[in-house]
């Protein structure tokens, strides 16, 4: 079970420079995230477990 919705911010644990994203759509486990240094990605939440984040808490890279 997801525990986000639309408009959420997070981070994909794997991939740490694609910075915050935001949740652009749900379909099932399928969640399209819009990263700042990765543009959109369709991700599949049964094989990575995204991690919710609040907006405050990103931290700027290098």
């Amino acid at each position: 079970m997801l525990y986000f919705s639309l408009g959420d911010f997070v981070r994909h644990p794997l991939k740490p420079d694609w910075g915050i994203g935001q949740v652009q759509s749900i379909v099932g486990m399928n969640v399209t995230v819009n990263f700042p240094h990765a543009g959109k990605q369709m991700i599949n939440c049964a094989i990575v477990e995204l991690e919710k984040v609040d907006r405050a808490d990103e931290t700027p890279f290098g």
